[in-house]
């Protein structure tokens, strides 16, 4: 009877649906497997009281038995002389629609086991909640604690595994880096890897990865001790006092986020994964009408020069040159970078920044309403440490004049309070019907189902290192998706139309160069996942160039997604659809390829398709018209750094839920041809 009443007490205290069973049941209870029956999770307690946690696919093991627990610090360490005192499982099943992204329609279904857990001591609990989805595990940890000092979660390679990881070195970074291949087994303690960290076991793939990031820190990988193979989860520290990690609610309460290990049988499919948007709370945005994907004009990559301006600068008639060209490609917004607001000393971020008060050259009023004129929407860019002391009057204003969204810059932390400001920022912004862009970002953990005006972010490295070297290679380019974009969108900021060989690259802060040729440019808009997407480059880099066509047509958000083909840093080639519209886009690395590419897809319908390849110069098209059915395939040549991209315009798919292509909320239109008439 004692034990019955503690077990229905601590239930009751930290529930989650479902039906608890008997502890006699426990050594049956600790299994859990994905509703297809391919992944496997299995949760045990060694003779020692330890939690372990095991992940099979196939029935092959992807992560060995590895620790978990957490380290309370004054408060003990939660990873031994544990014993289970209540079991639930429950089955998941529920569908909802995205308002933004790679698909319309998700699923979120899973087969979920709790464990309540106590000391031998009788006085700490700890919850171990993990599901089973078709494409990988998720665990999470709910305990009552002060502090956390550490978590104590790894996760053991049973063998040496090829991975592509970003070492980043140190927390408070800004997330900006190249994935590279790497031997699990090089891994070392003194490293710290960002999410994700991707790796290959011979017939699997599986991402580790976090997800519902809420009060608490964001996480790095480091590797195992010397003598074994894996990796384990070290926590940002908070600013006030680093030797702890989380500090609890007024409740005491902590509930971690999702410790993710997404698992497929090849890379593309887990870049179809809605895994880490499943494991987030539904929106919280009742009217979402407001939410309008697009893409952008940007006054910022180009540098200083743009022709046709006499004073170039932050100044009103660049801005105004800016939204003529956005008003001409059909884009529905452009984006004010930093410099329109009035600082002390030029730190944006400094004690004299005011981020209510443009510059005397900027006029936001008229600005605004020019634009307005032209079914252009403004966005604005601040730094962080600007707006977060006057976020509210900040958003007021911007709301009275009409502003879109908001670019928020320079956060370079995920400590426990930056996160909790993410939260914050974005129920704010949202009461405001303000957009969100969030760049020196964290990596995304899902949390754009939540708040979808949250259409995209940085912690990626993208196109602005062309400025300052030759970073951003074809190999980079290639490795994104399979690595950070499989966490969510990333504001890369493609659109560059300045192509070179890699031969003949050299970095320019203005009107800077891409060693990537004119077909990747174009393909970046069809494999980068990103509602929000810039058309970096100067409106002269447009006039009279093939591909400006597509660039008009392209959506930013999907019905649905297709990984037609690809391996991690070598090539890949996606098919995305927006109402009746495919569009396909591939892309190799520095060696020239040509991929076989089959539309079966297309299920049944015949459609018109224009082709975009690339042509004898990096800065060229071979642009050809042909239709396609389901049963065809055809060969796509590459060049070196090259890529392609398809528009397939065709009827609506038989009884498909789907939406038109839309930019910000208008059909989207192509560029008037004398402005911009397209090279064929």
């Amino acid at each position: 009877m004692h034990t019955r009443r503690r077990l229905l007490a601590f239930g009751a205290t930290l529930s989650l649906a479902g039906t608890h069973t008997t502890v006699s049941e426990a050594d049956l209870a600790y299994r859990v497997v994905s509703p297809d029956g391919r992944v496997e999770a299995i949760l045990a307690i060694d003779g020692d009281g330890r939690p372990t946690w095991q992940i099979l696919f196939d029935g092959k093991a992807v992560i060995a038995p590895s620790p978990l627990g957490l380290d309370l610090g004054p408060d003990g360490v939660l990873a031994q002389g544990l014993a289970v005192i209540g079991i639930s499982r429950t089955r998941v099943d529920r569908r909802y629609t995205l308002v933004a992204g790679k698909t319309r329609n998700a699923r979120d279904r899973c087969h979920q086991l709790r464990l309540d857990l106590e000391g031998t001591n009788g006085r700490r609990r700890l919850q171990l909640v993990v599901r089973a989805y078709d494409d990988g595990v998720a665990l999470r940890y709910r305990v009552r604690a002060a502090v956390i000092k550490a978590e104590l979660t790894a996760f053991k390679f049973p063998a040496d595994y090829t991975c592509w990881g970003f070492n980043m070195g140190r927390f408070n970074t800004a997330h900006e880096g190249h994935f590279l291949p790497v031997r699990a087994s090089s891994i070392r303690e003194s490293d710290l890897y960002d999410v994700p960290l991707v790796c290959l076991t011979g017939s699997a793939v599986f991402a580790i990865a976090q997800a519902d990031l809420n009060d608490y820190p964001g996480m790095g990988l480091s590797g195992a001790a010397a003598g074994a193979t894996g990796v384990h989860i070290k926590l940002a520290p908070r600013r006030d006092d680093p030797t702890i990690a989380v500090r609890s609610r007024p409740d005491g309460e902590v509930l971690s986020p999702w410790r993710v290990v997404m698992v497929a049988d090849q890379p593309g499919r887990l870049i179809e994964s809605t895994i880490i948007m499943n494991l987030n709370p539904p929106g919280r945005i009742a009217d979402t009408h407001w939410i309008r994907p697009g893409k952008y004009a940007w006054d910022w990559w180009s540098g200083e020069i743009v022709a046709g301006i006499t004073s170039r600068g932050m100044n009103d008639a660049t801005i105004e040159r800016f939204i003529d060209f956005a008003a001409r490609l059909g884009l529905p917004y452009m984006l004010i970078d930093a410099g329109w607001y009035v600082t002390a000393d030029g730190h944006m971020g400094g004690p004299g920044a005011d981020v209510l008060r443009s510059i005397p050259e900027i006029h936001l009023p008229a600005l605004v309403e020019y634009a307005r004129q032209r079914h252009v929407g403004l966005w604005l860019w601040t730094h962080w440490k600007a707006l977060q002391p006057r976020i509210d009057e900040a958003y007021a204003l911007y709301q009275r004049l009409g502003i879109k969204g908001i670019k928020i810059d320079f956060f370079n932390r995920d400590d426990q309070d930056i996160v909790n400001w993410y939260h914050r920022l974005l129920a704010k912004a949202a009461s405001h019907r303000l957009l969100i862009d969030l760049h020196g970002a964290y990596p995304p953990d899902g949390i754009c189902r939540t708040w979808p005006h949250l259409l995209t972010q940085e912690g990626v490295k993208g196109a602005e290192y062309n400025k300052w070297g030759p970073a951003i290679t074809a190999t980079h380019n290639v490795t994104l998706p399979f690595t950070r974009m499989l966490l969510g969108p990333m504001d890369y900021t493609p659109g560059g139309f300045r192509s070179v060989t890699p031969d003949d690259f050299v970095a320019r802060k203005d009107l800077p160069l891409v060693q990537t040729t004119r077909g990747q440019a174009l393909a970046m808009y069809v494999v980068y996942e990103s509602p929000l997407q810039a058309v970096a480059d100067t409106p002269d880099a447009y006039k009279d160039q093939p591909g400006t066509d597509f660039l008009a047509v392209v959506p930013t958000s999907w019905d649905e997604t297709r990984v037609i083909a690809g391996e991690i840093g070598l090539f890949i080639a996606i098919a995305r659809r927006s109402g009746g519209d495919w569009f396909l886009g591939a892309m190799t690395n520095e060696q020239p390829r040509t991929l076989t590419v089959s539309f079966q897809f297309l299920r049944d319908a015949r459609v018109h398709g224009t082709i975009y390849a690339d042509g004898n110069t990096p800065s060229t098209l071979a642009i050809s018209e042909r239709t396609f059915n389901p049963h065809d395939s055809i060969d796509i040549h590459l060049a070196g750094s090259g890529g392609a991209a398809i528009h397939l315009r065709g009827p609506l798919p038989h009884g498909s839920n789907v939406r038109r292509s839309m930019s910000a909320g208008r059909p989207i239109v192509p560029p008037r041809q004398d402005h911009f008439p397209t090279a064929r």
